[in-house]
């Protein structure tokens, strides 16, 4: 049976890589340059049908679709180990260029300088991680490290890990983050238990706990901001 939606039946200036090729990157919507990933649909559907489907999933965003695992890419229909292999490398890619820029010019000043560096990382997650930012002595972003990566409801943050970390990097101060995943940004008694063993921890070793953030889809609790620290 013929593929009516096929790329290739599409008029010339319509399909993905001559449209690149004639009017630049620019003019391809996050479809056409998922498409180009995909490079071939099945016999019902395009390949920018089957970017169009697996967008639609995560309601266009971008982040979230980079958050997706091998397995939940595979489950559409069209879209085997290769090919879902070939977009994760896409978009890891193009996380780790913006990661790149970041480190070059960015200053956390702020608990909403934090929460927007690290939203892609901890939002959209099923289950916790704990982060922490390095910081040196004007703010300036040293690095971001993944400590440890927990269930549903909780996850670890060994101090002895947090601390080789920033003394490694020479860091002078140092912002904790974790999300969680229920959306309730309120603190648990653990969360402000483990906050005042870090910053006794801290100040021992002449560095600043600037802040604990919690993420959350929906906003952020900053300890530092409601004058927990």
């Amino acid at each position: 049976m013929e593929n009516l939606k096929n790329i290739k039946s599409w008029a010339l200036e319509d399909r993905p890589r001559e449209k690149m090729m004639q009017r630049g990157k620019e003019s391809l919507t996050d479809a056409e340059l998922l498409g180009i990933l995909i490079g071939m649909g099945t016999r019902e559907m395009s390949a920018v049908d089957l970017a169009k489907q697996i967008l639609h999933s995560v309601n266009g965003d971008l982040g979230k679709l980079s958050q997706l695992s091998l397995k939940s890419i595979t489950k559409f229909k069209g879209m085997g180990p290769a090919k879902a292999v070939t977009v994760m490398a896409a978009l890891e890619l193009a996380r780790r260029k913006i990661d790149t820029d970041t480190h070059q010019k960015l200053n956390l000043n702020s608990p909403e300088d934090a929460y927007k560096f690290l939203k892609p990382q901890l939002t959209g997650l099923n289950h916790e991680e704990f982060w922490i930012i390095l910081l040196d002595a004007k703010g300036g972003l040293i690095d971001q490290i993944k400590i440890s990566v927990g269930g549903v409801t909780a996850t670890i943050a060994d101090p002895k890990i947090i601390f080789k970390h920033a003394l490694d990097n020479l860091a002078s101060g140092i912002i904790i983050c974790h999300n969680h995943p229920s959306g309730n940004l309120n603190p648990s008694e653990q969360d402000k238990t483990l906050t005042k063993k870090l910053q006794s921890a801290a100040a021992f070793l002449d560095i600043k706990l600037l802040d604990h953030i919690i993420f959350a889809d929906n906003g952020f609790f900053s300890f530092s901001k409601e004058n927990l620290l």
